[in-house]
């Protein structure tokens, strides 16, 4: 008869999501997750498989569940530019919070310590990219058709800008501890949309 599981993998999964969230990959030991998410080793690996496949599903959930807002905050009907222009000073706010800009972005975080090395890693920030660009591009076609825009824009251009713009603003927050640097750089590339 097979045992039943004495742990709830979804909660685990979220446990442990925000364990590597807050330390990152490497620093973050198989110890660290059986002694934060309170279960046994055999259980985490017979749940989860090794530490890499932990780290990969908890970067789903990651992006899953950052998406989702950015989706909705840039497909309201109406005007697609001040929903284009909030998200860009959200990041900005968020890069300059004192809590949440040493934490960062998971999937920043995991572009700088992983990417470079980790074929898994890499598609799934990749994958996150090109769906924020792709968010950023249809708003920013809206915007054009609806008069927003000016008609020599380039709305895959400038959402292409705005994403590594957004994703500067994080990496850029993480160790600066001048706000000035992070807001003035998204208020210039705001005047792009003008």
């Amino acid at each position: 008869m097979a045992r039943t599981k004495e742990f709830d993998p979804d909660a685990a999964l979220q446990s442990a999501l925000e364990l590597f969230w807050q330390r990152g990959y490497e620093a973050t030991s198989m110890a660290d997750l059986v002694a934060h998410l309170g279960i046994g080793k055999a259980s985490l690996y017979a749940t989860f498989g090794s530490k890499h496949e932990l780290y990969l599903r908890a970067l789903d959930r990651y992006e899953q569940s950052g998406l989702a807002p950015i989706v909705h905050e840039l497909s309201q009907p109406g005007p697609a530019l001040p929903a284009v222009r909030s998200l860009v000073r959200r990041y900005a706010r968020e890069a300059t919070d004192e809590q949440s800009r040493l934490q960062g972005c998971m999937i920043t975080n995991t572009a700088a310590e992983l990417a470079p090395h980790d074929p898994a890693a890499a598609r799934r920030v990749e994958r996150n990219w090109d769906h924020l660009e792709t968010l950023l591009h249809s708003a920013l076609v809206r915007a054009r058709g609806q008069g927003e825009l000016p008609p020599g824009r380039d709305p895959l251009a400038l959402a292409r800008t705005l994403l590594v713009l957004l994703q500067g603003l994080r990496v850029v927050g993480k160790a600066s501890t001048d706000p000035a640097r992070i807001r003035d750089a998204a208020e210039q590339a705001l005047t792009l949309l003008d």
